[in-house]
């Protein structure tokens, strides 16, 4: 067994791994990051590219941001089409000039895996068989198998940032937490092609066929979602078949307009919302996946994951420099009360733009209606709008 020591020990080299490493290291703290997986495996999981301004201030922060900015698109607002006519909700206008920023989670990890390798950080990956011990005491551990030998990491705190699948939450003894979820009876269906987007800012369709998104990564490559039943695999689905199914969703102007290709990749997602209370467990502190989970309706998963390492960063921060465990003891209720306010944004959204037939013909009339008054109502679209552009940092503090 090699023993090592670091001040803090990160599992999991997703983008909050990554991003809380890089934040950490602009302070002069030291990290480890340990991945299960290769790196290549982890630069190839496609998910959700829309940033809130708080997230792009934080890869400024973490001194990441310059190709999102000169290669992400800025949105200013978005599309919602129903009963075959699309209306813009202008996040512009609405919140006072506050937008997002269009730019594939893919790229955000790979930005942040440069910066570490450039500055000579250290994060194995493929580690295997990792367990994380004594944190509940002020001497935590974290072991781990790499290349046939067992090795153990002596730190003062332990970050899990290793998803909902990860080893820290499931390290948790199950009476020390309270775990929330609902799971919707389908999934999106994604395809990923090198084909222009059919609009220059994103479309959500809620059609008698199905929740429909029209998104994009650039110019030239552009991401697609169907609502489909959980009963079917992606290889199911061919290329033909997925181009069909979103043209009789799309409005006439749309499918005039729709590009098709080859897929890049194809994948169905289910939906689910979870939440894990607390976040902190004695020097083991969960963000991310790890602690909740989201619809990717609201477009909310990598930005919570991202205001809780900027959370997480300042609270050690605040240890190392000022000896003050205030921040470390606020950190779970201070990212929760936020998790909550986007879980039921996005529990909202996503009740509003699917369909769901067990809710009956006056089920589908409601949905309706709340439409109508969302598109025709400043105040009700200024509600949505502050929700999808992101809560203030400083929000519940």
């Amino acid at each position: 067994m090699t023993p090592s020591r670091t001040q803090v020990a990160i599992v999991g080299a997703g983008p909050s791994g990554l991003l809380l490493g890089q934040l950490l290291h602009k302070a002069g703290i030291d990290t480890l990051i340990l991945e299960r997986q290769s790196g290549a495996h982890v630069l190839g999981r496609i998910r959700a590219g829309v940033l809130e301004q708080v997230t792009v201030d934080l890869l400024d922060e973490a001194g990441v941001g310059a190709r999102a900015h000169h290669e992400g698109w800025v949105h200013g607002g978005f599309d919602i089409l129903f009963k075959g006519e699309r209306h813009r909700i202008d996040l512009h206008r609405l919140t006072g000039g506050k937008s997002v920023l269009v730019y594939g989670q893919t790229e955000v990890t790979r930005d942040l895996m440069d910066a570490r390798q450039a500055a000579g950080l250290r994060t194995i990956y493929e580690a295997s068989d990792v367990t994380v011990h004594d944190y509940g005491s002020t001497r935590p551990r974290v072991r781990f198998t790499k290349d046939g030998m067992t090795h153990e990491i002596a730190c003062d705190f332990i970050a899990g940032c290793d998803g909902s699948h990860g080893v820290c939450r499931a390290t948790v003894p199950r009476d020390a937490v309270t775990e929330y979820e609902k799971v919707y009876p389908f999934g999106w269906l994604g395809l990923l092609s090198d084909t222009p987007p059919v609009h220059h800012e994103l479309i959500y369709v809620n059609s008698p066929r199905g929740f429909a998104l029209c998104s994009q990564r650039s110019t030239s490559r552009s991401r697609y979602y169907l609502q489909v039943p959980l009963t079917a695999p992606a290889s199911a689905w061919s290329d033909e078949a997925f181009w069909e199914e979103l043209r009789l969703r799309l409005d006439s102007e749309a499918r005039d307009r729709l590009v098709t290709g080859i897929s890049i990749e194809k994948s169905v997602v289910p939906l689910r919302s979870f939440v894990t209370e607390p976040m902190r467990f004695g020097r083991l502190f969960l963000a991310g996946d790890a602690a909740h989970l989201v619809p990717p309706t609201g477009a909310k998963g990598l930005n919570l994951a991202a205001t809780d390492v900027k959370f997480l960063a300042s609270a050690l921060v605040e240890f190392y420099l000022e000896r003050s465990e205030a921040g470390l003891d606020g950190y779970s209720e201070r990212c929760l009360r936020r998790v909550w306010r986007a879980e039921r944004f996005s529990w909202w959204f996503t009740g509003l733009m699917h369909r769901f037939p067990e809710n009956g013909p006056i089920g589908q009339k409601l949905q309706e209606a709340e439409l109508d008054y969302l598109v025709h109502s400043d105040a009700a679209a200024q509600a949505l709008a502050e929700n999808y552009v992101g809560l203030p940092l400083n929000f519940g503090v």
